[in-house]
């Protein structure tokens, strides 16, 4: 099987899996602005889609400069097991998650599924996947500097998040 093939069939998973977020996302922002949801944080949300979109380039421009890269099934398996935290984690939000900081007037903070563990896990979730996605495949570079990146954006986002949460 020619090497390409399974890196081209993972990575094509990988954007297939976000713009199936992407479109769950959409689908409960149009519910939420009809339950009178507010928009937050819309300076930086660009920034974010400019660093997940160039996270994916990133690998691809790696794979092929690296040459000869080969699955880690360990890795595999750490990002199979990290998708299904994932559905947990947007199931438990339900029409409230979303990719974008919308808050519907009066509602309350959900604390089920992983919500009851953690404040934050959609985010861990994120963060383990900034790492594991390009190790995969061994894209170390990657993986190094979309982390730093992903953690300088984390720090603004959770920050304007909290504010929200906060203020209503």
């Amino acid at each position: 099987m020619n090497i390409i093939m399974p890196f081209a069939l993972f990575i094509g998973f990988v954007i297939a899996a976000r713009l199936f977020e992407l479109s769950v996302a959409r689908q409960n922002e149009i519910w939420l602005r009809e339950n009178g949801a507010v928009e937050y944080g819309q300076s930086h949300y660009p920034f974010i889609v400019a660093l997940h979109s160039f996270f994916i380039l990133s690998m691809i421009i790696e794979y092929f400069v690296r040459g000869n890269a080969t699955i880690n099934y360990v890795v595999l398996a750490a990002f199979l097991t990290l998708m299904l935290l994932k559905a947990w984690t947007i199931g438990s939000l339900g029409k409230y998650w979303n990719t974008k900081i919308l808050r519907v007037p009066n509602s309350i903070f959900i604390k089920k599924g992983p919500y009851k563990y953690f404040k934050h896990p959609n985010y861990f979730i994120v963060i383990c996947e900034i790492v594991v996605i390009p190790m995969v495949f061994g894209l170390y570079y990657t993986a190094i500097v979309f982390t730093v990146l992903n953690g300088i954006m984390l720090s603004v986002r959770i920050r304007a998040e909290e504010k929200v949460w906060k203020e209503n």
